[in-house]
Order: C-alpha cells, then sequence, then structure tokens
C-alpha cells in the first residue's frame, strides 16, 4: 500500500484534479535530470523538471510479492536533456529514475508511483525508448562465484593484483587510417608481439569516442600498423588521428596467466577441474586403476 498523503488524497477525492507526471533520473556519473509532461517547468526538492521534452511512459502494472515490475518510457531527443551522443556513451545505462505523480500547483503534493533503473535505450528518429526496470530486478542477478576452469577476474583488478599500467603491458598509438572496414588500423604500438592485445582492452582517448572503452575480439601485425576487430563497434564514428591506448589482452586461461602474465599465484580459476567425461567414468579393467591424480605435475 502506497503512502499517500491526507492533502494529495483530499485533492484526488475532488475529481477536478492538477495532477502532472515528473521523472527524476539521476545517471551513474551522478548527473540529475528532471522531466514532466506539465506544460510547464517545475521546481521541487532541489531538481528542476523540465518541460516540454516530449517524455512520456506506457502503462505501470504493479504486482505484490518479488515479481519485477517493469514498464517503459519514451522522449524527444534534445540538446538539453537527453541526447543521442550521450546514449550511444552509455551514459544513461543503469540510471535511477523515480517516476511521481506530483500537484503542480502544490508540488509538496506529491506520489512516488514507481521507483527503479533505466534498462536497455533504444534510439532513432529523433526520437529514445527505454526499459524500466523495477527494483525487484535485481533479485534476477546471480552473485557469488563459480566453479569455472578459467579465470573469473578481470585483468589488472584487486584480485587480479596486474599493473596494467606497466609499459610491457600497455601502449600508446592512434588510429592508422579509415578503410570502411569494421576492424580499427593502429599504428605506433608495432613493438608487441602479434596478437598481445586478443581479448584486450582499447581505450579511447581523443576523438569523438573519447572517455569510452571498448572490448577487443582479434589483433593482428601487418607491417607497422596493429589490426584490431572489436566485440562491439564504437558508438561514434573513428577518424585518423584518434588517440588510444590499449591494454594487453587474457584469455582467462591458466597457462596464459602462467607464461605471459607470469602471475599464475593469483589465478583465480580451477585449471584442474574435472570434465563431465571424467565425472561420469567407471573403472574398467584394462586400466591401472591405482587411483592416482588424473593431473600430470611436474
Amino acid at each position: 500500500m502506497r503512502d499517500i498523503s491526507p492533502e494529495m488524497l483530499a485533492h484526488f477525492k475532488t475529481g477536478a484534479t492538477t495532477i502532472c507526471r515528473c521523472w527524476r533520473v539521476e545517471r551513474v556519473d551522478g548527473v540529475v535530470m528532471g522531466f514532466t509532461d506539465h506544460d510547464r517547468n517545475l521546481e521541487f526538492e532541489g531538481t528542476t523538471y523540465q518541460a516540454s521534452t516530449g517524455f512520456d511512459a506506457a502503462v505501470l502494472q504493479a504486482s505484490a510479492g518479488l515479481s519485477v515490475d517493469n514498464t517503459g518510457a519514451v522522449g524527444a531527443l534534445s540538446a538539453d536533456g537527453i541526447t543521442e551522443a550521450d546514449i550511444a556513451k552509455g551514459k544513461f545505462d543503469g540510471a535511477a529514475i523515480v517516476q511521481m505523480l506530483v500537484n503542480w500547483q502544490d508540488s509538496t503534493q506529491n506520489l512516488i508511483v514507481f521507483r527503479g533503473s533505466m534498462g536497455e535505450v533504444a534510439r532513432g528518429d529523433g526520437s529514445f525508448e527505454v526499459e524500466l526496470r523495477g527494483l525487484a530486478e535485481s533479485l534476477n542477478h546471480a552473485i557469488g562465484r563459480s566453479y569455472l576452469r578459467q579465470c573469473d577476474r578481470r585483468l589488472g583488478d584487486a584480485k587480479c593484483g596486474m599493473d596494467v599500467s606497466d609499459a610491457a603491458f600497455t601502449g600508446s598509438g592512434a588510429v592508422d587510417h579509415v578503410d570502411g572496414t569494421p576492424e580499427i588500423n593502429i599504428s605506433g604500438v608495432d613493438t608487441f608481439n602479434d596478437g598481445w592485445f586478443a581479448h584486450g582492452r582499447l581505450e579511447w582517448l581523443t576523438g569523438q569516442n573519447a572517455g569510452l572503452v571498448s572490448d577487443i575480439s582479434s589483433d593482428r601485425l601487418d607491417g607497422a600498423v596493429r589490426i584490431l576487430g572489436l566485440w562491439q563497434q564504437p558508438s561514434c564514428p573513428v577518424e585518423q588521428g584518434d588517440e588510444v591506448r590499449l591494454i594487453a589482452g587474457c584469455d582467462k586461461l591458466a597457462s596464459t596467466c602462467k607464461m605471459k602474465f607470469k602471475n599464475f599465484s593469483n589465478f583465480r580459476g580451477f585449471p584442474h577441474l574435472p570434465g563431465e567425461d571424467w565425472v561420469t567414468a567407471y573403472p574398467i579393467s584394462s586400466d591401472a586403476n591405482k587411483g592416482g591424480s588424473i593431473v600430470p605435475y611436474e
């Protein structure tokens, strides 16, 4: 049951209300934005809610218990509100959002009808559409570690312990040329071995993609130029001369951790985990059946 103030409840009972909808969006970088479907801007509780943004929401379906309450919202892309560039750069991914009913004649009378976060955002033709995910959505996320042969850490994080700023594992260069293919041609980092940055990261330092990070799927040398394949194309166009920083790749295998990074003591996987065939196997007379380890230790 929602807690409705006596003043707002009395306003609802009049039958002739002055109610509008407001949305408060707080991005993960701390930027707070407000939107309203009223015809004038509203300001209360330290946030200005902008009108004439075309922001509107679908019908909210709420349910009891722990089931997820999801809805959607649509709006117009605008220079002073939600822009296509900011959406492309992921600035609204996971942003916290609150939807309220507000008496525009007395903004102290307001009622929260939805609280959650932004999910998938689609854009096009000067507008956007965003999925709004309820608070119970977080209960669908897996928590804890899994027993896998591969490492479950990201190269350079606290438990990995690698210093990715070391010159042996990172290098800076620039886009050599743009040839219209999905691959990125980088010059200035040809001193590393072929494939050194496969499964690594590319940080955009300048250009329209500055501040973004792309995951590298493949890496090969062609003379003095590195040709990188990315798992996902950059949000904004790539131009010749854009400066980048490359971080060595890790495929999460124990052999890579031991030989490439000399960091096997911090390996967070289980390389000797038996496979399903071994688990379901049974002793047969032709085998030694000595009960020893299946792992050949040196």
